[in-house]
């Protein structure tokens, strides 16, 4: 099955979704793209398949998100695109593709939307918060 993820080990996010996908029973391709970044062509298509605008993939948190000025409304996409491309840290994360489909998943669980299979087990987040319980079933967080 072909399924990618451009995965940033540091994030935890990115971990669950990893971890989702294979207790789908799918060994995804990874992409690690802070050692390998990714094209800014290839970030763009990324972000359209995604059905975003370019700014909702800049990730805001973070000390080089303000140094480079990037809450400017007034910046282009063009601009955006550059600075994620040049700074990967930036690219919020993670995006998962599947032959149906392309995500930004955040939360993780945006995953499930998207994967060919079902869950394969019951599945805790790294903070604790059940997302697949012992039955197969998707448990839904109140508030969310």
């Amino acid at each position: 099955m072909n399924i990618r993820i451009y995965h940033n080990p540091a994030c935890g996010t990115s971990r669950n979704t990893l971890a989702m996908i294979r207790n789908a029973g799918i060994e995804p391709e990874i992409v690690d793209y802070i050692k390998n970044p990714i094209s800014r062509e290839e970030l763009k298509s990324l972000i359209e398949k995604a059905g975003l605008r370019v700014r909702d993939a800049v990730r805001a948190k973070g000390d080089l998100y303000a140094e480079l000025g990037l809450d400017n409304p007034a910046l282009s996409d063009d601009e955006l695109l550059d600075a994620m491309a040049a700074n990967p840290k930036l690219i919020n994360r993670p995006f998962v593709v599947t032959p149906d489909a392309v995500r930004l998943c955040r939360p993780s669980e945006v995953v499930l939307d998207i994967l060919p299979a079902p869950q394969k087990g019951p599945f805790t987040k790294e903070d604790g918060e059940v997302v697949i319980d012992a039955q197969g079933k998707r448990v839904t967080s109140k508030g969310k």
